[in-house]
C-alpha cells in the first residue's frame, strides 16, 4: 500500500560520519547474489556495443561474478533521498555491501572498455571472459522496438564513462554529486566531463529497464552449425589418419543458399519441408469470414502485393524454422518458438514503409517476419501467441512500427479504424483510412519516461461491435474492456472513455508481457474525510494469452485529479477477476490542511474493513477513513457477507 501524496521512504540506516562503513565478503555476496540481474544489467549498459553481443554478455557476467572483495573494505552507503517519486526505495539503500559491489562493477566495466594497446600487458577484464563459458550457444537479450535500438545506438556513440553516468542516473536513480562520487572512485579523471556529455542523451531512463537491456533474460541459439560439423568431422579424420595413415576426407559445406537470413537447415524430413514450402501455404477466400461460424485469424484472407512473391515467403519460412544468429528475434511470453507443425495460413505479404511484411498464423501463434526492401540484412522475427482468440480480440495486428508511429492489418469484418486519445475523451476520432486492411500511421503511446501526456489507441467498427485496442509493444494490441469481472463490456462510448481516461498511463506497465485484455472495473466511491469531494476506486487487470503473468492494480483517483495512483497489485493472484471478483485496498491520503488519513475501500460484498499494524481501525460496510500517521504501514484485511475473510491488495 503506498501514499498518494509523497509518503516518506523507509529510513537509511545510521553510520558514523567520523568512519566509513565497511563490508566483508560475506556481505557483498550476500548483496551481489541478490541483486545480481542488477548488477549484470549494470555492467552490460557501461560495455561497449559491437556485433559480438554474446561475448558482451558473458563479459557483463564474468565481471560481477568477479566483484567480490577479498576482505573488508571501505563502500559508501547509497543514497536514498534522491528516488524518483513512484519507485519505492528497495533494500540497497543504506546497503554498503551494494554499494561495494557496484562500484567493482563499474570500475572493471570502464577497464573492459578501454582499447587494447601495444606493448602494454592488457587488464584481466580487457581479456575474454574465461567463466562463466558457454559452448555451442550463442546468448543474448531479447530484441528491443525501434525507442531501445535508437537509445542503444545514442549509448554506444558516448564514451565508457558516459555511459556509466547515464546508467547512474536512470537505473540507479542518483544525483549528478553521487555519479561523480562513484565515477571518481571508479577511477574516472574527468566525472564532471562525463556527465556533460551523457547530458547530451534524451532522458529515456524507463527504457533501461528494458528485456532488452537485460543479460539475465537471454535468448539462445545455436553457433555455427556447420562449421561445427565441418571441424568435428576434420578432427575425426586427423585422428583415423594418424591412426592408419589414411587419407583425411573433406567436408563439403554448400553456405546460406536461397534461404536469405536462416540459419542452415538441420531437420530434413517431409513433415518439415511440406511446413516450409511456399506453395502449400493455406490461403483463404476474401469471403470465408461471411460464411465461418468462427470469427477470428483462421477466416483472414491472404493480403498485400506480395503474396505470390515464393522467393519471399521461402525465405519467410526458412526463418520461422531456423532464424540465424543476424536475426532480431522477438518471442512474447509463453510463445513457443519453434517452426510450425504444419503448412501456416497466410494473410499478408507486402511492403510497408522500407521493409518487405509477411504475416503468417499456424493456428497457435501469429508470426511477422521483416526484413529490409533491399537485401536480408537486418531481417526480424516477431512470434506472438494467439490460440482461442475471439472475434473482439482478432481484429487487428501490428504491420509494422516506424518514426514512433504504427501501421495495423485490419480483420475483414472491420468497417473502420480511428485513432483516439484515451486520454482525452471528449476529443474526436481521426480516421485511419484502412484501405485492403491496412491503416495509415497511428502515433504510439511511445515509451513513458516522465509525464503522461496522451495515450493513442486502435478504435474499430465492424460486424463485432465496437472495440478500443492498445498497443503495448507486440503484434496484437490489447483489448480494453470495462466493467465488473464475469460481464465486462467493450470501451465504446463517451462513458467508457471517460471512465477509462486517468488511468489509460497505467497501461505502461503492461507493455511487452503477452498482455491479451485489459479490464476497468470502478469498484467503488469514497467520500474524503475533509469534505472536499470524493475519491474513486477501481482495479485494472491485464489477463495475458499464456494464462500466467496476471496483473491487477488497485487504483485511486480524487474528483478533479488528472489521473490515477497505484496503490496496490497482485501478480498471479485470482482476485479482481472472473474467479474471485473481489477487491480491497488502501492509501495513506493527505488532505490540503496537510492531514493524513487512511482510506480503503472494498468491493460492494464487503461486509466489514479491519486493519492492523501502524493504524489499528475497523469499520462496517465496505469503506473506512481513519486518522493516520505519515508513513503508517498497515495490512488491511475483509469481511465477505458470508463470513469469509480475505486480504487486501499489497
Amino acid at each position: 500500500m503506498q501514499s498518494q501524496d509523497a509518503a516518506p521512504r523507509p529510513p537509511v540506516p545510521a553510520t558514523d560520519p567520523a568512519a566509513p562503513p565497511s563490508a566483508g565478503p560475506a556481505q557483498a555476496e550476500a548483496a551481489l547474489v541478490e541483486h545480481y540481474p542488477r548488477l549484470v544489467r549494470i555492467a552490460h549498459l557501461v560495455l561497449p556495443a559491437g556485433p559480438a553481443r554474446d561475448r558482451r554478455v558473458l563479459t557483463a557476467h564474468a565481471l560481477v561474478q568477479r566483484a567480490l572483495p577479498r576482505g573488508r573494505t571501505a563502500a559508501p552507503a547509497i543514497p536514498a533521498q534522491h528516488r524518483r517519486a513512484g519507485r519505492a526505495a528497495g533494500a540497497r539503500d543504506g546497503e554498503t555491501g551494494y554499494a561495494l559491489v557496484r562500484l567493482q562493477v563499474v570500475r572493471t566495466a570502464l577497464e573492459a572498455a578501454l582499447p587494447l594497446r601495444r606493448r602494454a600487458w592488457p587488464r584481466r577484464a580487457q581479456l575474454p571472459p574465461l567463466l562463466p563459458l558457454v559452448r555451442g550457444l550463442r546468448l543474448f537479450p531479447r530484441s528491443g522496438g525501434a525507442d531501445e535500438l535508437a537509445l542503444e545506438k545514442r549509448l554506444s556513440a558516448l564514451s565508457a564513462a558516459a555511459r556509466a553516468a547515464y546508467v547512474l542516473r536512470g537505473l540507479e536513480d542518483l544525483a549528478d554529486t553521487e555519479v561523480r562520487e562513484v565515477l571518481t572512485a571508479a577511477g574516472v579523471t574527468d566525472a564532471a566531463g562525463a556527465l556533460r556529455e551523457a547530458d547530451g542523451v534524451p532522458e529515456r531512463y524507463a527504457l533501461l529497464n528494458s528485456p532488452s537491456f537485460d543479460a539475465c533474460s537471454l535468448q539462445a541459439r545455436p553457433t555455427d552449425l556447420l562449421r561445427r560439423r565441418q571441424h568435428t568431422k576434420a578432427a575425426l579424420a586427423a585422428a583415423a589418419a594418424l591412426a592408419v595413415c589414411g587419407a583425411l576426407v573433406a567436408v563439403p559445406g554448400d553456405g546460406w543458399g536461397p534461404d536469405g537470413a536462416a540459419a542452415p537447415a538441420y531437420a530434413l524430413n517431409p513433415a518439415a519441408e511440406a511446413a516450409l514450402d511456399p506453395a502449400r501455404l493455406v490461403r483463404v477466400s476474401p469471403t470465408a469470414w461471411e460464411l465461418s461460424a468462427r470469427t477470428d485469424f483462421s477466416v483472414w484472407p491472404a493480403r498485400g502485393e506480395l503474396r505470390d512473391d515464393k522467393a519471399l515467403l521461402r525465405r519467410a519460412l526458412a526463418v520461422w524454422a531456423r532464424p540465424g544468429e543476424r536475426v532480431r528475434v522477438s518471442v512474447t511470453p509463453g510463445t513457443p518458438s519453434g517452426a510450425p507443425a504444419g503448412p501456416p495460413q497466410l494473410l499478408y505479404a507486402g511492403t510497408v514503409d522500407n521493409a518487405r511484411v509477411v504475416i503468417l498464423h499456424d493456428g497457435l501463434r501469429i508470426a511477422r517476419y521483416a526484413e529490409p526492401a533491399s537485401g536480408t540484412r537486418g531481417a526480424a522475427l516477431d512470434l506472438a501467441r494467439t490460440d482461442g482468440a475471439n472475434g473482439a480480440e482478432s481484429g487487428a495486428l501490428v504491420l509494422g512500427r516506424s518514426d514512433g508511429n504504427t501501421r495495423y492489418l485490419t480483420a475483414p469484418w472491420v468497417t473502420g479504424a480511428a485513432e483516439r486519445d484515451l486520454l482525452r475523451p471528449g476529443s474526436g476520432a481521426m480516421d485511419l483510412h484502412p484501405a485492403h486492411g491496412v491503416t495509415t500511421p497511428l502515433a504510439g503511446p511511445g515509451a513513458q519516461t516522465g509525464g503522461c501526456t496522451s495515450w493513442n489507441v486502435l478504435e474499430l467498427t465492424g460486424s463485432t461491435g465496437t472495440q478500443l485496442l492498445s498497443d503495448l509493444g507486440e503484434l496484437v494490441p490489447a483489448r480494453l474492456t470495462e466493467g465488473r469481472p464475469g460481464a465486462v463490456r467493450d470501451v465504446a462510448g463517451a462513458r467508457a472513455r471517460t471512465a477509462w481516461a486517468p488511468y489509460a498511463c497505467s497501461l505502461a506497465t503492461a507493455r511487452s508481457q503477452g498482455v491479451r485484455t485489459v479490464n476497468l472495473w470502478p469498484y467503488a466511491t469514497q467520500q474524503l474525510p475533509d469534505g472536499s469531494g470524493s475519491a474513486d476506486w477501481v482495479c485494472t487487470r491485464a489477463e495475458t494469452w499464456r494464462g500466467g503473468g496476471t496483473r491487477a492494480l488497485a487504483q485511486f483517483h480524487t474528483s478533479g485529479g488528472a489521473y490515477g495512483a497505484v496503490v496496490a497489485q497482485s501478480q498471479d493472484g485470482p482476485g479482481c477477476g472472473p474467479r474471485e471478483p473481489r477487491v480491497l485496498a488502501g492509501v495513506l491520503w493527505k488532505s490540503a490542511a496537510k492531514s493524513w488519513y487512511l482510506l480503503a475501500a472494498g468491493s460492494r460484498d464487503t461486509t466489514s474493513v479491519t486493519t492492523t499494524g501502524g493504524v489499528r481501525a475497523s469499520a462496517q460496510g465496505s469503506r473506512l477513513a481513519v486518522p493516520a500517521g505519515q508513513g503508517a504501514r498497515v495490512t488491511l484485511r475483509g469481511t465477505l457477507s458470508d463470513g469469509r475473510r480475505f486480504d487486501g491488495l499489497h
